[in-house]
């Protein structure tokens, strides 16, 4: 039974700084790519970033460089450091999981989300 548990989520200012946490278990975390994905109020699901079992990560364009994810294979958690936030990043974030060499497309595994708002 996999199982993907977020947290880390919460109410911050306009600039303020958050970091989400997904713990997993039921699966082989090294061996899966990761993600973090978001869905705002009447948005669609879009992703956020993904990293890839040797550490190769991909954000998407409008979040570079204020948005870090990270893994920890040892711990079997995945990380994402959310700076400079801005009350556009109001959303549930979602972790997911998938194969090496995942696509935006290809996850398989979710959790149930955190929710994240930005007050200006």
């Amino acid at each position: 039974q996999e199982d993907l548990v977020e947290s880390g989520g919460g109410s911050v200012q306009s600039g303020g700084s958050l970091r989400l946490s997904c713990e997993t278990s039921g699966y082989t975390f090294s061996g899966a790519c990761m993600a973090w994905f978001r869905q705002a109020p009447g948005k669609e699901r879009e992703g956020v970033a993904l990293i890839d079992v040797d550490g190769s990560t991909t954000y998407a364009d409008s979040l570079k460089g204020r948005f870090t994810i990270s893994r920890d294979n040892a711990k079997a958690t995945l990380y994402l450091q959310m700076n400079n936030l801005k009350p556009e990043d109001t959303a549930i974030y979602y972790c997911a999981a998938g194969p090496s060499g995942a696509t935006w497309f290809d996850f398989l595994y979710w959790g149930q989300g955190t929710q994240v708002t930005v007050s200006s």
